[in-house]
């Protein structure tokens, strides 16, 4: 059971992932197409609250509670990865020093906020 809680873990942590990183040229390339959904509020609010608490989380030092949640989860199970746990840790997890990440995730959010201005979403009518 305990696997596939911490297996769901990983694939929702993934789909937010997946979510940040395409909601970017989502958004330039919807706007250049005229696309109004790029420009939906909550479509943006809900993209830079996720980068920005990325940013946040990285910045002060905290780790992601979906990888400490999921860890808990997998405590015990070493040596019993399974296949999506296999493929989506690939996708996710890379071994490089934390200050890469922490930049990497900071840069991307100031990238947001400069989409957030160049191309602002949608006034409420």
């Amino acid at each position: 059971m305990t696997t596939w809680l911490a297996n769901t873990v990983l694939v929702i942590h993934a789909l937010l992932a997946l979510f940040i990183v395409l909601a970017l040229p989502a958004i330039w390339i919807g706007a250049a197409a005229g696309w109004q959904w790029v420009r939906n509020r909550c479509f943006r609010f809900t993209h830079l609250f996720l980068i920005g608490v990325v940013s946040l989380l990285s910045v002060v030092g905290i780790a992601c509670p979906l990888t400490v949640l999921e860890d808990w989860l997998r405590h015990g199970t070493i040596g019993s990865e399974g296949f999506i746990q296999h493929w989506v840790s690939r996708l996710l997890y890379y071994d490089l020093p934390m200050w890469v990440f922490t930049l990497a995730y900071v840069l991307f959010a100031l990238l947001v906020l400069l989409t957030w201005r160049l191309i602002p979403p949608s006034r409420r009518k």
